[in-house]
């Protein structure tokens, strides 16, 4: 239902009720709960001017109240500009919030002042143009569309009295109130077009937050839920909301927007359904934007980039972001990777975490062993294991070293050689960068891509021990010739 499909409560547009609303101030004229108001802009500008300097609230006296109804109508019928107001009862009525419980305590609505000034809240309900206030457009629309709970800023609680004034002066069934905090930045000020102009569109198309995450975290703001998740799809929200708002106003940041979106990408991921294959189909289309086509050819070994990303999607959902972020973080998986001094990663030349990079290096030629028909997680992890347990094991016996204690050894060796080779593995084959597990990494890569950067990374050692060699020699020959 809404004005561009129309549904049974039309018109929706506003501008198209207009006679509704006219029709319903009529009645309130006739009945005594309204009146019309002709007071020029410039009597009621100067009135607000002298009460403010009083110290006074700028209500309005009711000057045109004991206007009479026939010379009311009368100028009304010659045209003469006027407004219709709301004549409030001498006291509002009380009304239970479903936030807030019970508000309004009775109140005079007219309040005589010291200096024998006196203010009515007598709201406009109908602008000199025809045109209604909220005060009356809310209450006309909420009754003739069957709204049966209105939720709305707790800035709207103090007028909640003179609404249900209208529903009562009508004979209506007012609706159930709850009011909510208000939307605040972090400076603590409202959320506004002008501070916070960011439409939907722009969080879909501009950072590509998942329809469903955004909704999700939307639904979060202000509302207290009894779920041990925050992660709820459309369906969960709609099986657990209820009406339990928190007091007081809502900061909006975005970490949670971020989690949630995260948690629906590994959800698609395991799914594989129709928002999945969308994602998959959105990162693809805008590859060409975050790498070279050669640099793919390198990379794919003519495999299907779209199968390529599914299957990195599926391993690093928990990671996911936005597209910009999945390219940047995952760029060795699309481009060539430059290694850098083996030092600059990590500290050391010759050795890591203590164990020598020859070593390293010859324990990361094993994973060769795993052929092309195995090549996958399980099988590459078990070969890094194995590559590990090769090179750290220890004989309970030797060396007068007891059953105990060899385990003790072993064990220590084993935790620093599977520290160093997964640093180099690191190194070799993706520049040292973060992402997924050096297992998921190689099996997403391929067997012959994995291979070939574990080559040039042997290769890249052995070119930077001749080099540190040479410049030994040349320290040594400069300190003789001192």
């Amino acid at each position: 239902m809404g004005p561009e499909i129309g549904g049974p409560y039309g018109p929706y547009r506003q501008s198209e009720r207009t006679a509704l609303y006219r029709e319903h101030a009529d009645r309130l004229l006739r009945s005594g709960h309204a009146y019309r108001c002709f007071c020029s802009a410039e009597r009621l500008d100067a009135l607000a001017k002298q009460r403010n300097q009083l110290g006074l609230p700028t209500d309005y006296d009711r000057t045109c109240l004991g206007t009479p109804n026939e010379e009311s109508e009368g100028r009304a019928a010659r045209g003469e500009a006027h407004v219709v107001r709301l004549k409030v009862p001498d006291q509002y009525p009380e009304f239970t919030d479903i936030v807030y419980g019970r508000v309004g305590k009775h109140k005079n609505a007219g309040t005589l002042f010291k200096h024998g000034e006196q203010a009515y809240e007598d709201p406009v309900l109908l602008k000199s143009d025809g045109l209604p206030t909220y005060h009356l457009a809310n209450v006309v629309d909420d009754h003739y569309m069957d709204i049966t709970h209105v939720i709305r800023a707790a800035e709207w609680i103090s007028s909640t009295p003179k609404h249900l004034v209208m529903y009562n002066a009508f004979g209506w069934q007012a609706p159930s109130f709850a009011h909510v905090g208000l939307l605040q930045d972090q400076d603590r000020q409202k959320l506004s077009k002008r501070k916070f102009d960011l439409s939907i569109r722009t969080f879909e198309e501009q950072l590509g937050i998942f329809p469903e995450a955004l909704v999700n975290y939307v639904a979060l703001l202000g509302w207290s839920h009894s779920q041990r998740s925050d992660f709820f799809t459309l369906k969960g929200l709609i099986d657990n909301f209820d009406m339990k708002f928190t007091k007081g106003n809502t900061i909006v940041t975005f970490g949670k927007l971020w989690h949630l979106q995260k948690r629906f990408a590994q959800s698609y991921a395991e799914e594989g359904g129709a928002p999945f294959h969308a994602l998959i189909d959105r990162l693809h289309g805008l590859a060409p934007k975050y790498t070279k086509e050669e640099n793919l050819e390198l990379v794919l070994r003519k495999r299907d980039l779209r199968g390529y990303i599914a299957l990195l999607v599926q391993l690093d959902a928990k990671n996911f972001s936005t597209v910009e972020d999945f390219y940047q973080r995952n760029t060795y998986f699309f481009n060539p990777v430059i290694l850098s001094r083996l030092e600059t990663s990590y500290g050391h030349d010759s050795s890591l975490h203590g164990v020598p990079v020859l070593d390293l290096g010859r324990a990361a030629k094993m994973l060769s062993q795993v052929h092309f028909h195995s090549w996958n997680t399980t099988s590459l992890h078990n070969a890094i294991s194995e590559a590990v347990t090769s090179y750290t094991g220890v004989t309970a016996g030797s060396d007068g070293i007891t059953l105990e204690a060899g385990a003790r050894l072993a064990q220590d060796r084993y935790k620093a050689f599977s520290k160093a080779l997964h640093s180099y593995l690191r190194w070799a084959l993706v520049g040292g960068m973060p992402g997924p597990g050096i297992a998921d990494t190689m099996f997403i890569l391929g067997r012959s891509v994995a291979l070939e950067r574990l080559n040039n990374a042997a290769t890249s050692i052995q070119q930077q021990s001749l080099h540190d060699i040479v410049l030994d020699i040349r320290q040594s020959e400069a300190t003789k010739s001192r």
